[in-house]
């Protein structure tokens, strides 16, 4: 009898009745929506291999994001960003969302969401460390972005290195995915995580 109901509770959660994770913190990204333009920064580290575009699902704009952070591990190995998550939403100011990501580093925890007052995400600004030769390289550290509007969101990760310039804006309502450079563990070596970033944007 006990193995007869594990079965049934197992087909429920494959079918989406039942289900851990609130329906506002969904994940869904689709690597199949046409985009409009594609924003890149000039000052992001070459370390590492570019991971998979994320897209919002059709209609949905990101809105919001956060940031995983390796914080300050004074005498080891620092990584700093390893990851960045967009929140989509089909319409301004609505808590709905999907969250998307490309690839991610092994380290660190995800920090509180970072939302647009109005409107969409549309530019962005990166932080990066550049090479500290024999030293600890972090690569990227922080990121900014701006909103409709021109209000500015920062990151809450680490302060190393320097702003870059920022992207162009985006060409369409706002962006819309995401693909990021990272660099694997490299097991007694130097570990930077994320390197770079390109994010998408659509109308």
């Amino acid at each position: 009898m006990h193995h007869f109901f594990s079965t049934i509770f197992s087909l429920l959660a494959i079918i989406g009745h039942v289900s851990g994770r609130p329906a506002e913190s969904r994940s869904e990204r689709s690597v199949d929506r046409p985009y409009r333009s594609e924003l890149t920064v000039s000052n992001g580290m070459k370390w590492g291999s570019w991971g998979y575009m994320s897209m919002c699902p059709s209609g949905r704009y990101a809105a919001g994001f956060s940031l995983r952070v390796e914080g300050s591990v004074g005498r080891g190995d620092d990584t700093a960003l390893n990851g960045i998550r967009l929140y989509c939403v089909d319409r301004p100011g609505s808590r709905d969302y999907n969250s998307i990501e490309s690839n991610v580093g092994n380290w660190g925890e995800w920090t509180d969401i970072k939302w647009c007052s109005s409107g969409y995400l549309t530019s962005f600004q990166l932080r990066v460390e550049s090479s500290q030769g024999d030293g600890d390289d972090t690569a990227a550290n922080n990121i900014k972005f701006t909103c409709t509007g021109g209000f500015v969101l920062e990151g809450d990760s680490t302060n190393w290195g320097n702003w870059g310039n920022w992207s162009p804006t985006c060409m369409g309502k706002g962006i819309c995915g995401i693909k990021t450079l990272i660099e694997p563990s490299q097991g007694r070596g130097d570990d930077t995580a994320l390197n770079d970033v390109r994010m998408f944007c659509c109308d």
